[in-house]
């Protein structure tokens, strides 16, 4: 049994590999490229709306409403990134209803990229939030001695959103491949459904995530501004 879609090699030259995790990897972002290019190919900016522009712009909103809960008060600006971040993950276990599709999201390294990006979107949002020099101060307070503390805690928690996003994804690909192997069809298939559900929750709570890390970085502005 394979744990990891890195295991399953398509192609091998030398040194360079090419694996199940790179291969769906690019299978994903080419449905997400493909699907946006054709959801949004006639959008209309009049008065006269399809019912699918409507239900359309009805869940943009809500994530939005969501992002502006979090405590980011120009939620357009992130919606962007972050509504990658959970499509990219969503679309990653629904694709696994598809018999062969190995989700690259049961990687460690594609979690890992995933926490990455979180981890440079969060003082470049920091920085074009506060300046430079504002954000860099943040980790000095309220006094120097916390430094060392608060780049602990940023590559902590990066490394926390890479390692709790891929054990959840394996976990339920493990369960679901012993099971296949000792109970009949119809139990598998109910925990694949089961599967599909804790992705969603999962798509959630990462994106949430990356949004709640970004609000910390861009909450000392605000706070001044009120102040002020």
């Amino acid at each position: 049994m394979q744990l990891s879609p890195d295991e399953t090699l398509f192609w091998k030259y030398s040194f360079l590999k090419l694996n199940a995790t790179i291969v769906f990897t690019w299978a994903v972002m080419f449905i997400l490229a493909v699907g946006s290019k054709i959801i949004t190919r006639n959008l209309s900016t009049t008065l006269e709306r399809s019912h699918w522009q409507n239900l359309l712009e009805i869940i943009v909103t809500g994530i939005e409403k969501q992002i502006e809960e979090v405590g980011l008060s120009n939620p357009h600006k992130y919606l962007g990134f972050l509504g990658t971040l959970f499509l990219f993950v969503a679309v990653s276990t629904l694709c696994t209803i598809i018999p062969g599709f190995e989700p690259p999201t049961g990687s460690l390294s594609t979690t890992a990229a995933l926490a990455l990006c979180v981890f440079i979107a969060v003082p470049f949002f920091g920085i074009e939030e506060q300046g430079l020099r504002e954000y860099l101060k943040s980790y000095v307070k309220p006094t120097f001695i916390m430094l060392p503390f608060n780049i602990i805690s940023e590559i902590s928690r990066t490394l926390a959103l890479a390692v709790r996003l891929f054990g959840n994804m394996m976990s339920g690909a493990m369960i679901i491949a012993i099971l296949l192997t000792i109970t009949p069809f119809i139990f598998p298939i109910i925990m694949t459904v089961l599967g599909l559900l804790t992705g969603m929750v999962q798509a959630y709570i990462f994106s949430i995530l990356a949004a709640v890390y970004i609000a910390a970085a861009t909450r000392v502005r605000k706070a001044k501004e009120i102040k002020s």
